[in-house]
């Protein structure tokens, strides 16, 4: 058996399920392009037959990526596999990935269909599937809470007609780490042509094992793929967390004895780049990419890691891609320097106009604050001039008077597809009224979830990044503003989060739970 882990990183599919992480498509082509860097071996882009914006955002990835295989989910079904391949046509390398739920009770309340049904319909959707590429996953959606004859039953049976990957997922997060690798030992034990296809485990986190319940699928159920997204992103609880399942095999290869072809290096900047995209924060003792995991407040740590840094690490900060040095171009930085960081952290400028566009607003940056940091660089290109050109509400400027004893109040300026607007409103503090005066001109209606302010680095100097998440219609889509100004940056949110709502391509169908 090979002892190399497949990386199926699903961020741009399943981790966008939760709830305001919906992407445009030029978002999921900068962090498909940032999965690449990252060396993974599979990037699952999104469900083709979803919505119009998710089959576009597939094709945009597909064309863009050249090392890692692009994959589109799809339910098991021709018109779904059909929507998939067409997505992938421009693909360097492709795989369909077809899914329909096994377990008793999926069968029976969502699907509506017999044992059987669920059987034949497997094998049809394959057989179908292989006429349009020969890399084919199948995914039996509940599996692990399925029964064992009828899956080994499908199991065979899909691979008989060409799956080349077969995925046994814990959609619900049900699984303890011991019971799903004897599970999936079991499965490839009792098929007969196991050993014809890659098995994979795809793990979700709802009683935070899902690391746990991938490794053990590894080590003692001998998968070979581990499905997993960025920081753990994902519906509900999350998934299996790429840097994680990555850190744990390199660092204890001693036990795993497997290896992964991941380039560690840029698992901060890819942490970092999801982040800022989705709006989903990274807690500061989250493992291997939170902003604490790597600091020491204790005395007795502080002096061991001072003697010898294995005393209190059993990995190097450096070696997944935190910078020591984190301090790189100030206002007297030029242009050729901040093209460079560019290309450093992984920031493609194909166009000259789009340069020098970026370079003004880093020029602005760095006569508001003496420092610039990486993180202020990626936020900075998080919003493109071609983009911002493309945006039905545009923030321009912005007034505040704020006094102790008296009811704040602002003053937004802001465009409305081709017209400039202004609006004055009073709120509870600055940002209330700030984002009252927005809403007297745009009547959304839409109703807001949530509200996080974020500091993109250290100290007083900087900027902050804004998170406004709203909901309307059935829709949830998250805004993402940053600024120095952090009153700003509540309006810059507030206004992307309404470009989403008000964007039909931004219009997702979850038309059933996947894997």
């Amino acid at each position: 058996m090979s002892d190399k882990v497949i990386i199926f990183d699903t961020t741009l599919r399943d981790g966008e399920q939760s709830p305001g992480a919906s992407m445009t498509k030029d978002e999921k082509v900068r962090i498909a392009r940032q999965l690449e860097r990252l060396k993974v071996d599979v990037i699952e882009a999104g469900f083709a037959a979803s919505s119009e914006g998710d089959f576009q955002a597939i094709s945009a990835v597909a064309a863009a990526i050249k090392d890692s295989i692009v994959c589109s989910l799809a339910r098991a079904n021709d018109k779904d596999i059909t929507r998939a391949a067409d997505a992938l046509k421009f693909a360097n390398a492709k795989r369909i990935h077809a899914f329909l739920a096994t377990s008793p009770l999926h069968m029976a309340v969502k699907l509506r269909m017999s044992p059987e049904e669920v059987l034949e319909q497997s094998k049809r959707s394959i057989r179908f599937a292989r006429n349009l590429a020969d890399d084919i996953e199948f995914s039996a959606e509940d599996g692990y809470r399925s029964e064992m004859d009828f899956l080994c039953r499908v199991v065979e049976g899909v691979i008989n007609e060409g799956a080349t990957t077969i995925n046994i997922p814990d959609t619900v997060g049900y699984a303890t780490p011991e019971l799903y690798g004897e599970f999936i030992k079991t499965l490839r034990t009792r098929v007969p042509n196991s050993d014809k296809a890659v098995w994979s485990v795809h793990c979700h986190n709802d009683l935070g094992m899902a690391v746990a319940n991938s490794l053990a699928g590894v080590k003692i159920g001998g998968a070979r793929q581990i499905e997993c997204t960025v920081n753990g992103l994902g519906e509900r609880a999350g998934n299996t967390a790429l840097e994680e399942i990555v850190m744990a095999l390199r660092t204890r290869k001693d036990y795993f004895d497997m290896v992964c072809g991941i380039d560690a290096t840029q698992i901060v900047p890819a942490s970092k780049l999801v982040s800022q995209i989705t709006g989903f924060v990274v807690q500061p003792n989250k493992a291997v990419v939170g902003a604490n995991a790597f600091a020491h407040t204790s005395g007795i740590h502080q002096d061991g890691i001072l003697k010898n840094r294995e005393t209190y690490e059993i990995m190097r900060a450096e070696d997944v891609g935190w910078s020591a040095n984190k301090i790189v171009l100030g206002k007297l930085s030029g242009r050729n320097a901040f093209k460079q960081r560019l290309q450093e952290l992984g920031i493609a400028i194909e166009a000259e106009a789009d340069l020098n566009e970026a370079f003004v607003r880093f020029k602005s940056l760095a006569d508001q604050k003496s420092e610039i940091f990486d993180e202020d660089i990626i936020a900075i290109m998080s919003n493109s001039a071609t983009a911002e050109a493309a945006e039905h509400y545009h923030f321009l400027s912005l007034s505040q008077h704020s006094e102790t004893g008296e009811r704040p109040k602002s003053r937004v300026t802001f465009r409305v597809g081709d017209k400039e607007v202004s609006s004055e409103a009073e709120g509870n503090g600055p940002v209330d009224a700030s984002l009252n005066a927005i809403e007297e001109v745009v009547k959304s209606g839409a109703e807001q979830l949530l509200y996080s302010v974020n500091a993109i680095t250290s100290g007083t100097q900087s900027q902050g990044e804004v998170t406004v998440r709203l909901a309307k219609g059935g829709r949830i889509v998250n805004g993402v503003g940053t600024d120095p100004d952090i009153i700003a940056a509540s309006a810059k949110a507030y206004l992307s989060a309404l470009n989403k709502l008000h964007d039909p391509s931004q219009a997702k169908l979850n038309a059933q739970m996947t894997p």
